[in-house]
């Protein structure tokens, strides 16, 4: 094998050939266990692309995993491995929940507010990690570990301080005023403001990453650090800022499911169905590029709501979208290889 410099097409061709494999490795699994791929899959398709109430899921879906996936594709290329979007999410839910139920702020502006408030508490939460890695601690553990305290502070809140007055067996906070309700699409859980607000910021850390000077320091210290160290370069000022815009918008993403769907703050597996850890994959898909999460995001949200039509509709066991997640993050990271080397077949 020889070292070249992986180009774009090679790279979206080795991507794309690893999806395939996966879906292929997949139906295995699905034969395995007494079903017909061809059956899963269609049943997929149909009850999410080929049906109007299917694709809304699916439009659902995306808004979480576009913003979360568009932050953690930065973060990835500045190789600050953020795999706390989980715990990020559920704190800018806590600060979007807090600043509707609490804050005096006047209608008009408690949208806004609330989303600011997701933005900031999704922001702090990640930027408690990159201040950890200043002292040498690994960002992947302590991300991975604040997940679970965000859980916990979560709980304790909607279980104690925040909990509601007209609770009756499940735990939640009052409803927000409606005045913090965001619009949906008519008869669907499709907050479309969010939507849009996740399409701009995509384009928008696109360009940030290919035309603006942090954007090029960015890209120096996660492809070359001792080049970026030479260059003057502060590689804990660069990993700080992705920190707190890849929490940020993961923040963001849980103002919106509060705002847009809940209104109200619940339990952590309410609010999030697991897009923290499945927009990991949503960045690795995108190959560190914020403004292809357009397609990778509807992607994945097609197997998390195709997932739960198999749970229903074949009997499938619960944890089948973790099969398809799974396998399609062990296909990329095994596809890495062939996207850093050429294979050249040669005599011995």
């Amino acid at each position: 094998m020889a070292v070249t410099a992986p180009s774009a097409a090679r790279t979206a061709l080795v991507t794309a050939a690893s999806v395939v494999v996966a879906l292929l490795v997949c139906a295995l699994v699905f034969a395995l266990a007494g079903q017909s791929p061809a059956e899963v899959y269609g049943t997929m398709l149909r009850g999410t692309l080929g049906d109007p109430t299917g694709l809304a899921e699916v439009g659902r879906r995306t808004i979480p995993l576009l913003l979360i996936g568009a932050g953690l594709a930065l973060a990835f290329r500045a190789q600050f491995f953020n795999i706390g979007a989980e715990g990020q999410l559920l704190l800018g839910a806590v600060f979007a929940a807090g600043t509707a139920l609490f804050l005096p702020v006047p209608g008009a502006l408690l949208v806004p507010a609330v989303f600011v408030a997701g933005f900031i508490g999704g922001g702090l939460w990640a930027l408690v990690a990159a201040a950890l890695r200043r002292v040498n601690v690994n960002e992947i553990l302590s991300t991975l570990m604040l997940n679970y305290i965000a859980v916990a502070l979560v709980t304790y809140l909607i279980a104690g301080p925040w909990k509601g007055k007209d609770v009756r067996g499940y735990i939640y906070t009052d409803t927000f005023p409606q005045g913090a309700w965001l619009p949906t699409l008519s008869g669907t859980q499709v907050h479309w403001p969010t939507l849009l607000l996740g399409v701009a910021l995509a384009l928008g850390l696109q360009w940030l990453l290919s035309r603006s000077t942090f954007g090029y320091a960015l890209r120096v210290v996660g492809e070359n650090p001792g080049a970026a160290y030479y260059a003057g370069l502060s590689s804990a000022r660069v990993a700080t800022l992705v920190a707190l815009l890849t929490g940020g918008l993961a923040g963001l993403a849980g103002a919106g499911e509060v705002a847009g769907i809940h209104h109200r703050l619940l339990e952590a597996s309410q609010i999030s169905l697991g897009y923290g850890f499945t927009a990991v994959i949503v960045a690795w898909l995108a190959r560190g590029n914020p403004a292809l999460c357009l397609i990778t995001a509807p992607l994945m949200a097609v197997i998390l709501a195709g997932g739960d039509l198999l749970k229903i509709d074949l009997n499938l066991p619960f944890r089948v979208v973790d099969i398809f997640s799974g396998v399609i993050l062990l296909c990329l990271i095994a596809s890495e290889v062939f996207v850093r080397h050429r294979v050249q077949w040669a005599r011995a």
